[in-house]
């Protein structure tokens, strides 16, 4: 029986880590400028467009899959089911990939240093406060099947 309170203990949202520590970035720019001429070359740009399609290429199915299959994305509500079909076979975190590539190639076409001084923080919070506690609340909620699935399947990529 599934129990209704039990969930990741995740209470921020996660995407809103990532907008988080963008507008911070833009913000320190602001009061701390550092030279942006090199996102003005396409150097920064095209590997900034590139980051930035593949992270919206694998939110949008890993996305579609929870909302084909009922689950939540609501971190503190308990998922329905476990995702390991579709995008989901390939990696275990296909959100957080795909919005951290979203993060770095935004950081290079707004052309922004903190930003991208930033990303290992955002990183590290992910990997932190994020996964860890998922992967502990997954365990939980499917056993044996989370952990053949967590054997076969990477973290990241």
């Amino acid at each position: 029986m599934e129990n209704k309170s039990d969930h990741t203990g995740v209470y921020v949202p996660p995407p809103l880590i990532y907008l988080a520590a963008f507008l911070a970035g833009i913000f320190l720019q602001r009061i701390i400028p550092i030279s942006d001429q090199f996102f003005d070359s396409m150097v920064a740009r095209v590997p900034g467009w590139i980051l930035l399609i593949a992270g919206i290429m694998l939110l949008l199915p890993a996305i579609a899959q929870f909302i084909r299959t009922r689950n939540t994305l609501i971190t503190i509500r308990p998922a329905q089911s476990l995702q390991t079909e579709g995008i989901y076979a390939f990696s275990r975190n296909p959100m957080y990939l795909g919005l951290l590539l979203l993060y770095s190639g935004a950081s290079l076409i707004w052309g922004n240093w903190w930003c991208l001084f930033f990303w290992p923080v955002v990183f590290l919070i992910n990997q932190e406060y994020i996964i860890k506690r998922e992967e502990r609340y997954l365990t939980r909620r499917f056993g044996a099947e989370y952990e053949e699935y967590r054997s076969r399947v990477r973290k990241w990529i």
